[in-house]
């Protein structure tokens, strides 16, 4: 026998047995005392509660025994079952009736209870599962949350939720499990008894299926199997409800759904980052190419009139051999530059921040790009500032700024150079401005990016639009900030932000400072 069907007897006997003997006390006390004339009606309590107490079949029951009784002790002849008068008869078979249908009208109404109490319960745990799989990370961290939802939900010995078509129950002694099989439209699904080979090894959980059962639904979606909800239950309790067994299925759907959803973000995602990644190449491919022809043309033509035979005088071949060193450098800052951003984007960036002066710093820079810098007015206002930085990123990064400013400005244009200790901060800033016709506003927050390049701004060499992107990426390294903003000088103004680096007074006053390429005054 099933435990619901045990539980539903007790409480009838538990009910009805002492209303019936109350009804019958307070009969005889009416009939006999009182001398109230036929009060059958007053088994009518016993059967109504016997209905809310377990339903339709505890109301009929306990409607026959209120008939049995009313006519053994309390019509004539009494103490026994036959009646010889036609009013008792009626009475009697009255008192059943409306005993029938007053049972059968509470034991509906406690039915739709019942019911309405299940919709609810299944509906708060429907939408559990709903909100966990919403506010999801990914949808195998929430399984265990969704499974302890369901133990209880369902009146569940044990929910364990898998992904992948091949998975196992949640116990070793898997001689027979139940299989939830679902039907097209509206035929409810039914459990289906499947067999399975038992596997060696101790039991996962210690209940096993000795005195419980498995029961299987299948996650789906799209006709694939993407997981299982196992669930054991205890074997005396029998088969899930069908609202414990439209819980299970509901989840399932919706556990599909999630992970079918997952996938096929996680596919967008890959199919986006490869598209990215095809239109970076093609962007690097097309600037590179780009900006490689017009120095090997130069190197070529220079180097033409290296030639023994090309009858160029003295001041031509110098001529030449500094077009070719000049541009020679430039290719090499190039590769300089596509090596950093490569490390910058991997992340396996690592300043070694020692402590110089930003003079003597900036002052090493405009040597080395002199070259490159001839027909501009350079204007160098950098102070003697401690700063905490690398050397080998300051001088790419500065290198990087100044031939961007040289790029986009006119010969003859300014370039100035500047920098103070920011008030209130540990931090030095470095501006380098110029007289050119600057950036729009809407374009200062892109100059950063890789392959960015300012729309309908024409230079003597467009570049590879990763310049000022390698800046950033040595600058952060370093610990440091860099912006763009509008110029005094009318033009773009780039403002890197350092860590400064305290001179201990004594080195100080003894005169004792940093110099670039120098061994370091403090380590910062």
């Amino acid at each position: 026998m099933r435990l619901e069907t045990r539980r539903s007897l007790i409480r009838l006997l538990l009910v009805a047995v002492p209303s019936l003997a109350l009804a019958t006390l307070a009969v005889a006390f009416l009939q006999d005392v009182l001398g109230v004339p036929n009060p059958s009606a007053v088994y009518l309590v016993a059967v109504v509660a016997a209905a809310i107490a377990s339903g339709t079949l505890g109301a009929i029951a306990t409607s026959v025994a209120a008939f049995l009784l009313y006519n053994f002790l309390f019509t004539e002849p009494r103490y026994t079952l036959s009646m010889t008068d036609s009013g008792a008869w009626l009475s009697a078979i009255l008192l059943l009736f409306v005993a029938v249908v007053v049972g059968q009208l509470t034991a509906l109404q406690r039915a739709r209870a019942e019911e309405a109490q299940q919709r609810e319960r299944e509906a708060l745990a429907l939408f559990s599962v709903s909100r966990t799989l919403v506010t999801r990370a990914t949808v195998e961290s929430v399984l265990p949350d969704i499974a302890r939802a369901l133990a209880a939900s369902a009146n569940m010995q044990e929910v364990v939720v898998t992904i992948g078509a091949e998975t196992s129950p949640p116990a070793a002694e898997r001689g027979v499990i139940n299989l939830l099989r679902r039907y097209p439209g509206d035929t409810p699904p039914e459990w289906v008894r499947v067999h399975q080979p038992a596997r060696q090894g101790r039991p996962r959980s210690e209940a096993g299926t000795a005195s419980a059962d498995v029961y299987r639904v299948l996650v789906e979606s799209g006709g694939a199997t993407l997981g299982s909800i196992w669930a054991v239950r205890p074997r005396d309790t029998g088969a899930p409800e069908a609202d414990q067994t439209r819980l299970l299925a509901a989840a399932a759907d919706q556990i599909g759904q999630a992970i079918a959803h997952d996938r096929m973000a996680a596919e967008s995602h890959a199919a986006e980052i490869v598209q990215e990644s095809d239109a970076l190449k093609s962007a690097l491919l097309q600037s590179v190419s780009h900006d490689l022809r017009t120095p090997l043309a130069t190197i070529r033509a220079a180097a033409g009139t290296l030639r023994p035979g090309a009858h160029a005088d003295e001041g031509a071949r110098n001529a030449s051999v500094e077009a070719i060193d000049r541009e020679v450098e430039y290719l090499n800052r190039l590769v300089s530059n596509l090596l950093d951003l490569s490390r910058i984007e991997a992340g396996a960036l690592r300043a070694d921040t020692d402590t110089f002066e930003l003079d003597d710093l900036v002052r090493s820079t405009l040597e080395r790009l002199a070259g490159r810098l001839d027909d501009r007015q350079i204007v160098n206002d950098v102070a003697a500032l401690p700063v905490a930085v690398d050397p080998v990123f300051f001088e790419a990064t500065l290198s990087n700024v100044l031939e961007n400013a040289a790029r986009h400005t006119a010969a003859g244009a300014t370039i100035r150079l500047s920098a103070r200790a920011r008030t209130g901060t540990a931090l030095v800033r470095l501006t380098i401005e110029d007289s050119g016709p600057g950036v729009p506003d809407d374009s200062l927050d892109r100059l950063f990016d890789k392959f960015y390049r300012v729309p309908g701004q024409r230079s003597s060499r467009s570049g590879t639009g990763i310049g000022l992107a390698v800046a950033r990426g040595l600058v952060e390294a370093m610990g440091g900030t860099i912006a763009a903003r509008r110029a005094e000088l009318g033009g773009l103004a780039i403002d890197i932000d350092l860590r400064a680096a305290q001179v201990p007074a004594e080195l100080a006053a003894a005169g004792a400072t940093p110099v670039a390429g120098a061994t370091p005054v403090v380590e910062a």
